[in-house]
């Protein structure tokens, strides 16, 4: 979780990942911030997020966020 943090705190340092829920309905981060999240994850933690998976759900939080990855991972 922690590289996880570090990725997103690269995009935005003013926000606070860890109760922030809504990062895609309030639009502190767009689409180009999610490709950017796409391409980190999968070049430091090695995980390849599918495009069927790039929905809101998934990035409106860094617990979501991190709730796929590991999902992820396991499959």
């Amino acid at each position: 979780m922690e590289e996880l943090l570090e990725i997103l705190k690269e995009l935005h340092a003013d926000v606070d990942y860890d109760t922030c829920e809504t990062l895609v309905d309030d639009r502190i981060i767009d689409s180009f911030d999610i490709i950017s999240i796409v391409a980190e994850v999968d070049d430091r933690l090695d995980v390849a997020i599918p495009a069927e998976e790039i929905i809101p759900e998934n990035f409106n939080s860094a617990k979501a966020l991190w709730a796929l990855i590991e999902r992820l991972e396991n499959d």
